[in-house]
């Protein structure tokens, strides 16, 4: 399953929006096979933030472990946020080019 994450936003930001969004994913969420990734999508974001990000992509990270795969991109700030996220909470997120 692939997820474009700017259906929640091009500017993506705020703890509170990147735990609502994460909130409303659910039930997309269920429907996911156990054999089955979830790519996240990159393209078309403008601005991605930690807090964010930390309410969205983390939890998920929690949940699927190596199922997760993010696509690579060339936005800057979503580069800064990851790594961000990797070294504060000590995990590796997985990324497809």
């Amino acid at each position: 399953m692939k997820l474009q994450l700017e259906k929640f936003g091009t500017t993506l930001i705020s703890r509170e929006l990147g735990s609502e969004a994460f909130r409303a994913f659910q039930p997309t969420l269920r429907e996911l096979s156990k054999d089955e990734e979830l790519e996240i999508d990159f393209t078309g974001i403008l601005t991605l933030s930690p807090s964010w990000a930390d309410e969205f992509l983390t939890p998920l990270l929690d949940q699927l472990n190596d199922k997760l795969v993010l696509l690579l991109s060339d936005n800057l700030s979503v580069h800064a946020t990851l790594k961000i996220l990797q070294e504060a909470n000590k995990k590796i997120f997985k990324i497809k080019s």
